[in-house]
């Protein structure tokens, strides 16, 4: 198993600088924001991502993952529910018709950058929009989206996460069944399934065969709260075991926004204790 670091740690640097050091840190991936200060997908620039991709070159990094889960890039003033809108199943179609067209400026980056894969998340079900509106709506706003994946060749992950629609494993094996697209599957963040109490072999064989990255963090307890591993509870010799009983040989993106202060620091004491486990 591969191992990276996302960029969500470095936003109090630009991309350039984030890549440097996560390079420098010994990391084989990087994991790159879709976000500012990053790459804010509001358009899509060739030579921007040709810029992205020499840096990749220069510093012989792959991407494990280009994280378009939120849009802070988008408000200038922020409602109060910034993180994950403007959202596939946002109740206003111009917020979804907006979040639409970053997605699919995100894929054309991946395109374009040798990027695999893109993770995406599925939003709140705010108010006006009950559980079965929000899973049509999620349906109707991905189909175009997967279709320029196929067409593109990129991936598309969805995340899951603690109080978002598309929240538990299952839930996401079912949306999966459903669409029934190739390129649709799991940015599966480990932390999160800890958080909600599911149990990681288990998942891991729910979503088999459609991992396209995992986010690695530590968690204490089941609070969420990213923490660099081996400062928290989680089991890491048993989700080294249930990855290698999946054949899982994609990488492992380590997710440690929660550290804007000590990037640097977080990069390098989290490579140290996860080569003791998965290298």
């Amino acid at each position: 198993m591969k191992l990276a670091f996302s960029t969500n740690a470095f936003v109090r640097r630009n991309l350039r600088q984030a890549i440097e050091q996560i390079a420098a840190a010994g990391y084989a991936g990087v994991e790159i924001l879709a976000d500012k200060p990053h790459w804010y997908p509001e358009k899509f620039i060739p030579r921007q991502a040709e810029t992205i991709r020499r840096l990749l070159d220069r510093y012989a990094l792959k991407v494990s993952n280009i994280n378009a889960n939120c849009t802070f890039g988008y408000w200038k003033d922020a409602p109060p529910e910034p993180f994950f809108e403007p959202s596939l199943i946002s109740p206003r179609p111009d917020l979804r018709r907006a979040r639409t067209a970053m997605i699919r400026n995100t894929l054309r980056l991946a395109a374009a950058i040798g990027a695999e894969n893109i993770s995406i998340t599925s939003g709140k079900a705010l108010p006006t929009m009950p559980p079965d509106k929000a899973m049509r709506q999620l349906t109707e706003s991905l189909a175009p989206l997967l279709e320029l994946a196929q067409k593109l060749g990129v991936k598309v992950g969805m995340e899951c996460e603690p109080m978002l629609f598309i929240e538990w494993a299952a839930e996401l094996r079912e949306l999966i069944d459903r669409l029934d697209c190739r390129m649709l599957g799991a940015n599966l963040d480990i932390g999160h399934s800890v958080v909600l109490g599911e149990k990681i072999p288990e998942i891991l064989d729910i979503l088999k065969g459609r991992i396209w990255n995992c986010h690695i963090e530590d968690i204490a307890g089941r609070k969420h709260y990213h923490l660099i591993p081996g400062r928290g509870t989680m089991n890491w010799p048993g989700l080294q075991a249930a990855l290698a009983g999946i054949n899982y040989d994609r990488f492992l993106t380590v997710e440690l926004y929660t550290y804007p202060d000590q990037p640097e620091k977080a990069a390098e004491q989290s490579l140290r204790f996860l080569r003791k486990i998965f290298v």
